[in-house]
């Protein structure tokens, strides 16, 4: 049923339809007397007198359809140009630029009905503004009262939210260590919500990602705490330009599966497209930082965040010890050298270290289940192995945290662009072999039978969770279709050699064919070999 304004009901079993019927019946009725009486039925007359049969045509009826839907400047004197949609069978569909303002535009709907509804409502052509961000549906309305509906779909850009960033006199954001201010909003788009500008300011990170690479990463640092796209408040927000991975979707998928682990907390993020100072600069994955928090890596009043990294990484002011296989960061809290939280979560550490080494090892008291969370080293260390992270052997973003009176646990997630086969300088069948086991620590648990256990245990686990991966990388890549395009006319990445990249692929549809059977080929084969431990 569909209301006009005026409160009548418009029945889809209409009352020409009624007449219609009541007509043809009458007819087959009149049909069958002649017939009686030609047969002999009535003493007056014969069969030579009969008149002829003559059966009436049913009328054509018109159907209610939409031919053509657009935008024309005259009616949207803000627009730049004429925008027309595509009309295929019952869809609408078609792609604005982000410059469109689609929360308040006319149509121009041709169509063969008397009355057109949007959503129920009565619309007056060429004059009716209304807001089309999200999917909507129109109504033809015939005069007989025959109707059907039409779904409306407009993507703006790409789809994706968009995220305008202004920097003071438009400069550019050429550092790492120097923050440049400016503002931030966000054109939320169909899924989120719409931000007006605040004060931000903003620098460059990342390390192969910044130096190598002409799509930079950045930080960002809000005036004050806020949500981004539902995420929780915070000040600080990272920009990944995931320009090495051509499919973008490596450190997300790996999220995902941190997602299905014991971990304590996995980065959240959302794909946007960024422009600065109105200038577009591609699609980014923003994330939450890893640091501190109550909504982040919550380490209460006097918990430590840690990290395996290399000394040619680190920065001036930051502060590090190393153990006997690693140097390890002290990424929160601030601490001074050698003072008193610095030599205590340095000896703690080393402490740890000397008894996973030790003779007695495994010993359920006195050993390294005393120290550390088994549950977060083994999810930590099956993420890691089957995506094949190379920074996750030994080099860098190997995070941990610590509470004292607790025990060490593995994580956040972090770092996974060269993850999923996504390196040059393997063997060939990279998605074979064990990698991130000849991590140290990691190594030596291997030599406990116990842990093996557990990790036969968990790789179940996430074997079964298999397709539920590949769905992700679908659902992702399907989200980024529009995107993956825009971001490329920009960086032209597909189909040339970019580092660290094995494997070079024209289209971004066989970047993600790769990426998924690449998956599969290594579930396939830690299966066999994790078993056979």
């Amino acid at each position: 049923m569909v209301k006009h304004n005026a409160g009548n009901t418009i029945n889809s079993d209409s009352k020409l339809v009624k007449n219609l019927r009541f007509s043809w019946q009458a007819a087959l009725l009149c049909l069958s007397i002649l017939t009686i009486s030609a047969c002999g039925g009535s003493s007056n007359g014969s069969a030579d007198d009969t008149p002829p049969i003559v059966t009436p045509a049913p009328p054509v009826l018109v159907e209610p359809k939409i031919t053509l839907v657009s935008f024309l400047v005259m009616d949207n004197p803000e627009l730049e140009t004429d925008i027309t949609l595509q009309v295929s069978g019952n869809q609408i569909t078609g792609r604005v630029s982000a410059k469109v303002n689609l929360s308040d535009l006319v149509a121009r709907v041709e169509h063969t009905g008397a009355t057109l509804l949007l959503d129920d409502v009565t619309q007056v052509n060429a004059s009716t503004a209304n807001d089309f961000r999200q999917i909507r549906t129109y109504t033809v309305v015939m005069d007989d009262q025959r109707l059907a509906d039409f779904t409306l779909d407009i993507t703006k850009f790409t789809g994706l939210p968009i995220i305008y960033l202004d920097t003071v006199g438009q400069g550019p954001i050429d550092s790492k260590e120097d923050y440049i201010e400016g503002g931030f909003r966000i054109d939320g788009g169909r899924h989120f919500g719409d931000k007006s500008r605040v004060e931000m300011k903003i620098r460059g990170r990342g390390n192969s990602t910044w130096f190598v690479h002409p799509k930079k990463p950045f930080q960002m640092k809000l005036e004050d705490k806020d949500s981004v796209f539902g995420m929780p408040d915070k000040k600080k927000w990272l920009f990944l330009a995931e320009y090495s991975d051509k499919t973008m979707l490596r450190n997300t998928i790996a999220f995902e599966m941190g997602y299905l682990s014991t971990l304590d907390w996995t980065p959240r993020s959302e794909f946007a497209e960024v422009f600065i100072n109105e200038q577009y600069n591609g699609t980014y994955n923003i994330s939450e930082k890893v640091e501190e928090g109550s909504n982040r890596v919550n380490l209460g009043d006097d918990g430590f965040l840690l990290e395996i990294d290399q000394l040619d990484r680190q920065d001036e002011d930051d502060v590090y010890f190393y153990s006997d296989r690693f140097l390890i960061a002290i990424k929160e809290p601030e601490v001074e050298w050698d003072d008193e939280q610095y030599q205590f979560i340095s000896a703690h550490i080393n402490q740890f270290e000397s008894v996973l080494f030790g003779s007695n090892f495994s010993d359920i008291d006195a050993g390294y289940p005393s120290f550390i969370d088994v549950d977060s080293f083994v999810d930590w260390y099956l993420i890691s192995e089957i995506t094949k992270n190379v920074d996750s052997q030994w080099f860098s973003s190997i995070y941990f945290n610590y509470i004292p009176g607790g025990k060490i646990k593995m994580g956040p997630l972090w770092d996974f662009d060269l993850s999923f086969g996504n390196v040059d300088y393997a063997d060939p069948e990279f998605s074979e072999g064990f990698w991130v086991k000849a991590n140290p620590w990691i190594d030596r648990l291997f030599d406990d039978p116990a842990f093996v256990a557990k990790v036969k245990t968990r790789f179940a686990y996430f074997k079964q969770n298999q397709n539920l991966i590949l769905d992700k990388i679908d659902a992702y890549a399907l989200q980024l279709q529009w995107a993956q395009q825009e971001n490329d006319e920009i960086w032209s990445t597909l189909g040339v050699y970019v580092w660290p990249n094995p494997v070079v692929f024209d289209t971004y549809q066989e970047e993600v064919a790769h990426l998924k059977s690449w998956y599969s080929a290594r579930m396939t084969w830690l299966d066999g070999a994790i078993n056979d431990l």
